[in-house]
């Protein structure tokens, strides 16, 4: 136990720790480095509302903003500020919202995002993987060629251009499901009401079902190219040899093998899902974090940016560090060293 504590589980939590670090740390520097002042484009922004304000108010007013957005004093300072409101949970108002704390705003959308991510990786994972090895093992399997071919097509497809031909299929030729939002308009949300929660289910079938079918094809393909490699290897045919069933061989010898770079990649691709379902939430305009950030996109809202952008490190680190902190349950030979 000592050994792996050492070796094993102490490096990760310095490398988990050091990429949110540095990931941070960039999260600072980029937008400071942007033509544009946050505090010149919320003056802009309240002028061109029509306020009047005398030159010592503006002046006065942008002193204030400045201060409040943690831009007053040396770049040096400002990094030292920056952390020490991370610590406390605070990331600064909301510049298109303001003066809504930026981490309420979030506090709000994330769930909606994690309640249709979550399910959407974990199905896509289970079933890619499934009928990849099935694929492997069976290659002479019509119905399996049949989802191989669809898997291979949809892989290839954007996000997006998913998102939107099931929202014209199945929401305007054949309206079974609903065109946007996570329940109808008008709706108090009330989680202990079943028709509310058939309603949030029914509003979520289509954004979840573009992610589904998109990482699918990468599951299937990844599954069927690992096991093809492993169904020549000595130990499988020995078994085939010996006459253990089928299912047993590919449950136990082939996928078990196959799942462990399989792991790894879940972990690496957290990312790359996070950003596919940012642009599919802005095509069916559901409320989650991709809503959210498209918005301070259009309306330069600084803190909201930084705040979505230190929220998108976290969860990803964090779920890597996760895979890792699990691998050894998976394969003896990290137990082992």
């Amino acid at each position: 136990m000592r050994k792996f504590v050492l070796r094993y589980l102490i490096p990760r939590i310095i490398q988990y720790l050091t990429i949110i670090f540095v990931g941070i740390t960039v999260t600072f520097i980029i937008p400071r480095l942007a033509p544009t002042d946050p505090v010149q484009a919320q003056v802009s922004m309240m002028i061109a509302r029509g306020s009047a304000l005398d030159p010592a108010s503006i002046e006065s007013m942008r002193s204030a903003l400045t201060d409040l957005y943690g831009l007053s004093g040396s770049p040096i300072e400002q990094y030292f500020t920056f952390w020490g409101r991370l610590f406390r949970g605070d990331l600064g108002p909301s510049l298109g919202n303001f003066p809504t704390p930026v981490s309420k705003m979030i506090g709000q959308a994330l769930p909606y995002t994690l309640r249709l991510l979550i399910p959407a990786v974990i199905i896509s994972f289970l079933f890619g993987n499934l009928f990849g090895a099935l694929s492997s093992y069976y290659p002479h399997n019509i119905g399996l060629n049949v989802i191989e071919v669809l898997g291979q097509a949809v892989r290839s497809i954007p996000y997006y251009i998913v998102a939107i031909v099931l929202l014209v299929v199945f929401a305007y030729f054949i309206p079974i499901f609903p065109f946007s939002g996570a329940y109808p308009i008008g709706t108090r949300p009330d989680w202990s009401s079943l028709d509310f929660l058939w309603a949030y289910f029914k509003h979520g079938v289509l954004p979840a079902a573009t992610l589904v079918l998109v990482g699918f094809g990468g599951w299937f393909v990844g599954m069927k190219s690992l096991t093809s490699n492993i169904i020549s290897e000595d130990y499988v045919v020995y078994a085939e040899t010996a006459g253990l069933k089928k299912n047993k061989i590919l449950v136990q010898y082939i996928m078990r093998t196959a799942m462990l770079p399989q792991l790894t990649a879940l972990a690496m691709s957290l990312g790359t899902v996070f950003s596919g379902a940012l642009i599919m939430e802005v095509v069916f305009g559901y409320p989650g974090i991709g809503s959210l950030a498209i918005v301070a996109v259009y309306r330069n809202d600084y803190s909201m940016i930084m705040g979505i952008t230190i929220y998108s490190i976290i969860g990803v680190a964090t779920a890597v560090f996760i895979m890792d902190l699990l691998y050894p349950l998976f394969d003896p030979r990290v137990r082992y060293q």
